[in-house]
Protein backbone atom coordinates (compact mmCIF):
# COMPACT_ATOMS: atom_id res chain seq x y z
CA UNK A 1 0.00 0.00 0.00
CA UNK A 2 2.97 2.29 0.61
CA UNK A 3 3.90 2.22 -3.09
CA UNK A 4 0.37 3.25 -4.06
CA UNK A 5 0.47 6.28 -1.79
CA UNK A 6 3.44 7.65 -3.72
CA UNK A 7 1.12 8.25 -6.68
CA UNK A 8 -1.96 9.08 -4.61
CA UNK A 9 -1.91 10.60 -1.15
CA UNK A 10 -3.80 8.93 1.64
CA UNK A 11 -6.14 11.93 1.77
CA UNK A 12 -6.91 11.57 -1.94
CA UNK A 13 -7.49 7.85 -1.52
CA UNK A 14 -9.85 8.48 1.41
CA UNK A 15 -11.85 11.04 -0.62
CA UNK A 16 -12.17 8.57 -3.47
CA UNK A 17 -13.08 5.82 -1.01
CA UNK A 18 -16.09 7.84 0.21
CA UNK A 19 -17.35 8.17 -3.38
CA UNK A 20 -16.54 4.54 -4.12
CA UNK A 21 -18.37 3.26 -1.01
CA UNK A 22 -21.44 5.36 -1.81
CA UNK A 23 -21.48 4.04 -5.37
CA UNK A 24 -21.02 0.46 -4.20
CA UNK A 25 -24.07 0.79 -1.95
CA UNK A 26 -26.09 2.42 -4.74
CA UNK A 27 -25.21 -0.36 -7.19
CA UNK A 28 -25.50 -3.35 -4.85
CA UNK A 29 -27.78 -2.21 -2.04
CA UNK A 30 -25.40 -3.69 0.55
CA UNK A 31 -21.82 -3.20 1.66
CA UNK A 32 -19.04 -5.58 0.64
CA UNK A 33 -19.04 -7.03 4.16
CA UNK A 34 -22.82 -7.63 4.08
CA UNK A 35 -22.60 -9.32 0.69
CA UNK A 36 -19.61 -11.42 1.79
CA UNK A 37 -21.50 -12.57 4.90
CA UNK A 38 -24.12 -14.16 2.62
CA UNK A 39 -21.67 -16.51 0.91
CA UNK A 40 -20.10 -19.65 2.33
CA UNK A 41 -16.54 -19.11 1.08
CA UNK A 42 -13.89 -16.97 2.73
CA UNK A 43 -14.03 -13.53 1.13
CA UNK A 44 -11.06 -12.46 -0.95
CA UNK A 45 -11.70 -8.73 -0.54
CA UNK A 46 -13.53 -7.90 2.68
CA UNK A 47 -14.24 -4.18 2.30
CA UNK A 48 -14.80 -1.36 -0.15
CA UNK A 49 -11.32 -0.07 0.75
CA UNK A 50 -9.72 -3.38 -0.28
CA UNK A 51 -11.74 -3.50 -3.50
CA UNK A 52 -10.80 0.08 -4.40
CA UNK A 53 -7.12 -0.53 -3.68
CA UNK A 54 -7.19 -3.77 -5.66
CA UNK A 55 -8.81 -1.97 -8.62
CA UNK A 56 -6.44 1.00 -8.57
CA UNK A 57 -3.41 -1.24 -8.10
CA UNK A 58 -4.21 -3.20 -11.23
CA UNK A 59 -4.95 -0.05 -13.22
CA UNK A 60 -1.51 1.21 -12.22
CA UNK A 61 0.54 -1.93 -12.90
CA UNK A 62 -1.57 -3.63 -15.60
CA UNK A 63 -1.09 -7.26 -14.64
CA UNK A 64 -2.80 -10.20 -16.30
CA UNK A 65 -5.59 -11.68 -14.21
CA UNK A 66 -3.54 -14.76 -13.35
CA UNK A 67 -0.61 -12.65 -12.10
CA UNK A 68 -2.94 -10.19 -10.37
CA UNK A 69 -4.58 -13.13 -8.64
CA UNK A 70 -1.21 -14.55 -7.65
CA UNK A 71 0.01 -11.32 -6.02
CA UNK A 72 -3.38 -10.83 -4.37
CA UNK A 73 -3.89 -14.38 -3.14
CA UNK A 74 -6.71 -15.11 -5.59
CA UNK A 75 -7.17 -17.32 -8.60
CA UNK A 76 -7.35 -15.66 -12.03
CA UNK A 77 -11.14 -15.94 -12.28
CA UNK A 78 -11.68 -14.21 -8.93
CA UNK A 79 -9.15 -11.53 -9.86
CA UNK A 80 -11.08 -10.83 -13.07
CA UNK A 81 -14.44 -10.84 -11.26
CA UNK A 82 -13.18 -8.43 -8.59
CA UNK A 83 -11.48 -6.16 -11.12
CA UNK A 84 -14.66 -5.99 -13.23
CA UNK A 85 -16.72 -5.19 -10.14
CA UNK A 86 -14.24 -2.60 -8.95
CA UNK A 87 -14.09 -0.88 -12.34
CA UNK A 88 -17.88 -0.74 -12.53
CA UNK A 89 -18.13 0.86 -9.10
CA UNK A 90 -15.22 3.23 -9.79
CA UNK A 91 -16.75 4.41 -13.07
CA UNK A 92 -20.09 4.98 -11.30
CA UNK A 93 -18.34 6.92 -8.51
CA UNK A 94 -16.39 9.13 -10.92
CA UNK A 95 -19.47 9.70 -13.08
CA UNK A 96 -21.50 10.67 -10.00
CA UNK A 97 -18.79 13.16 -9.03
CA UNK A 98 -18.78 14.49 -12.61
CA UNK A 99 -15.10 13.59 -12.97
CA UNK A 100 -15.40 11.66 -16.23
CA UNK A 101 -15.45 13.24 -19.66
CA UNK A 102 -18.49 12.77 -21.82
CA UNK A 103 -17.91 9.86 -24.21
CA UNK A 104 -20.95 9.74 -26.47
CA UNK A 105 -22.28 12.38 -28.84
CA UNK A 106 -25.10 12.18 -31.35
CA UNK A 107 -23.09 13.92 -34.08
CA UNK A 108 -19.93 15.95 -34.77
CA UNK A 109 -21.74 19.24 -34.17
CA UNK A 110 -22.60 18.18 -30.62
CA UNK A 111 -18.99 17.06 -30.11
CA UNK A 112 -17.68 20.41 -31.41
CA UNK A 113 -20.04 22.31 -29.10
CA UNK A 114 -18.89 20.23 -26.11
CA UNK A 115 -15.25 21.13 -26.84
CA UNK A 116 -15.70 24.77 -27.85
CA UNK A 117 -14.28 26.12 -24.56
CA UNK A 118 -11.13 23.99 -24.78
CA UNK A 119 -7.98 25.76 -25.95
CA UNK A 120 -5.90 22.65 -26.62
CA UNK A 121 -6.90 19.15 -27.69
CA UNK A 122 -4.53 16.20 -27.71
CA UNK A 123 -5.42 13.15 -29.80
CA UNK A 124 -3.57 9.88 -29.47
CA UNK A 125 -3.75 8.58 -33.00
CA UNK A 126 -0.45 6.73 -33.15
CA UNK A 127 -1.78 3.17 -33.23
CA UNK A 128 -4.28 2.99 -36.06
CA UNK A 129 -5.77 -0.14 -37.58
CA UNK A 130 -4.61 -0.96 -41.07
CA UNK A 131 -5.08 -3.80 -43.49
CA UNK A 132 -2.15 -6.20 -43.23
CA UNK A 133 0.02 -5.85 -46.34
CA UNK A 134 0.60 -9.05 -48.34
CA UNK A 135 4.19 -8.10 -49.20
CA UNK A 136 6.66 -9.22 -46.49
CA UNK A 137 8.87 -6.12 -46.78
CA UNK A 138 5.90 -3.76 -46.49
CA UNK A 139 4.68 -5.71 -43.43
CA UNK A 140 8.07 -5.22 -41.75
CA UNK A 141 7.97 -1.49 -42.39
CA UNK A 142 4.69 -1.23 -40.44
CA UNK A 143 5.45 -3.78 -37.69
CA UNK A 144 5.89 -2.26 -34.22
CA UNK A 145 6.78 -5.45 -32.36
CA UNK A 146 4.27 -4.68 -29.57
CA UNK A 147 1.81 -7.46 -30.30
CA UNK A 148 4.13 -10.45 -30.08
CA UNK A 149 6.43 -11.90 -27.46
CA UNK A 150 8.72 -13.23 -30.21
CA UNK A 151 11.17 -10.89 -31.91
CA UNK A 152 10.84 -10.12 -35.60
CA UNK A 153 13.38 -11.39 -38.10
CA UNK A 154 16.33 -9.04 -38.67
Amino acid sequence: MERFYRMCTQAQFQKLLVLFTTSYLELHGKSVAERQAEIEVTPSLASEEELLFFTLFNLKVGLTYDVLGFVSGLDGANAKRNQTSGLTVLAHALQSAQCLPRRKFKDTAEFAQYLQQEETLIFDGLAQRMRRPADDEVQRAHYTGKKSATPSKP
